[in-house]
């Protein structure tokens, strides 16, 4: 072998030894897997839970030019159908959306004591709720989430400016660490 190949192959790194008693894989074995058809092809919106909707949207402005915000309380009349663990139930939040970037911001107020958004604020404070991407096929998705064993958390269809968008958040704390949201649709203009 001559000198220019043996200091190529010096040089050139070796996929780690792995221990046969050790279940992780390594990077290298990672980017070297097959992978599967994305299941999520972008994603779209950070969903925060806030205590206080007005003051979070203004340190947002003041503090980090993040804004302007659009601010919507759903009423009934503005959904078709909501249930949070299969339970139907009225809604009562306020929400707050701004881009930021291409990425859609949403601070969402509880405005009672029992909602999966109230539940999240009292058990775990104010953060991250959920991350809403986008899926090539709105029921396949929610049909191959309920065959790996994820309950939808929250399911609604919009109606009024919203009419026709499904909505579904899906129980994916347990393999992803966060809940995911998926819908079906954007409003006309988005």
């Amino acid at each position: 072998m001559n000198q220019a190949v043996r200091r190529i192959m010096e040089h050139t790194p070796k996929p780690p030894q792995t221990n046969p008693n050790h279940n992780s894989l390594h990077a290298y074995e990672i980017q070297n897997m097959k992978m599967h058809k994305p299941v999520f092809t972008e994603t779209m919106q950070i969903g925060i839970v806030v205590r206080d909707l007005d003051a979070t949207m203004q340190r947002y402005v003041d503090d980090y030019g993040v804004g302007p915000w659009q601010v919507h309380q759903f009423k009934r009349e503005d959904v078709k159908e909501w249930l949070e663990h299969g339970q139907p139930i009225e809604p009562s939040t306020r929400i707050a959306t701004a881009m930021v970037g291409h990425m859609q911001w949403e601070l969402i107020q509880p405005l009672d004591d029992k909602s999966i958004f109230a539940r999240f604020l009292a058990e775990k404070g104010e953060g991250v709720h959920h991350i809403a991407v986008a899926t090539t096929n709105f029921d396949e998705t929610l049909e191959a989430e309920a065959k790996r064993g994820n309950d939808l958390v929250l399911s609604c269809e919009l109606s009024g400016k919203f009419s026709g968008i499904k909505v579904a958040y899906l129980g994916t704390q347990r393999d992803l660490g966060v809940i995911l949201e998926v819908f079906n649709g954007l409003p006309e203009g988005k």
